[in-house]
């Protein structure tokens, strides 16, 4: 596994729009519910699809971003690491750009865990959500951009395809995040950025 330089300069990136559609709500009678059932088999069918071709994608990828944490740096909020055998194990013979968004925006470590407020990664972009410290409530909005930007620079400059992220994390998470306190669906704010300009996220819960 060899790791790239992924220090990288600041550069404005193009806001990620939220999707505006809402839940659809089936119908209360028996059909409904029947169709709502099939639709939720879809859904899983189509989720495990999803995984097998971010799967497959990050096998293909001969250089792949990584969560500096998931490799074994001592970058996370609480000063530790989250080294992972098998993200090193998947990473095996391909070039890595190791990478902590909210480090290379500045924030120390350790440093106040952040939740998002008002929505997810795609709903900050979008100007309808914040990161916002748990304890103090310090915005910490534009440092996490900041830090999803650089991490798209990095990506751009070694033309990375795709992003193995940790999973949960405000700016890393891919599937779900901690939305005022609470753990639910969605992505955080670097992977919301990464995915706007189609690169494949793969969460390390996903190997």
């Amino acid at each position: 596994m060899k790791r790239e330089d992924a220090r990288a300069g600041t550069r404005l990136a193009a806001s990620v729009d939220g999707d505006a559609d809402g839940p659809r709500q089936e119908q209360a009678d028996g059909g409904g519910v029947a169709h709502s059932a099939t639709a939720g088999c879809h859904e899983g069918a189509r989720e495990v699809s999803s995984q097998e071709a971010r799967r497959a994608a990050l096998r293909e990828a001969p250089v792949v971003l990584v969560s500096a944490c998931l490799l074994g740096e001592a970058c996370r909020y609480d000063g530790r690491s989250q080294r992972s055998e098998r993200v090193l194990a998947a990473l095996e013979g391909k070039a890595v750009v190791p990478i902590c968004p909210e480090v290379a925006s500045g924030l120390p470590i350790p440093r106040p865990p952040v939740d998002l407020r008002g929505g997810t990664g795609v709903d900050v972009w979008a100007g309808q959500a914040r990161a916002v410290e748990r304890e103090a409530r310090t915005d910490r909005t534009e440092d996490f951009q900041r830090g999803a930007q650089l991490a798209l620079e990095a990506a751009r400059r070694f033309d990375v395809t795709v992003a193995l992220l940790k999973e949960k994390s405000p700016s890393c998470g891919s599937q779900r995040v901690y939305e005022s306190g609470v753990l639910r669906s969605g992505e955080g704010i670097t992977t919301a950025l990464l995915r706007a300009e189609d690169i494949t996220v793969v969460s390390d819960e996903e190997l």
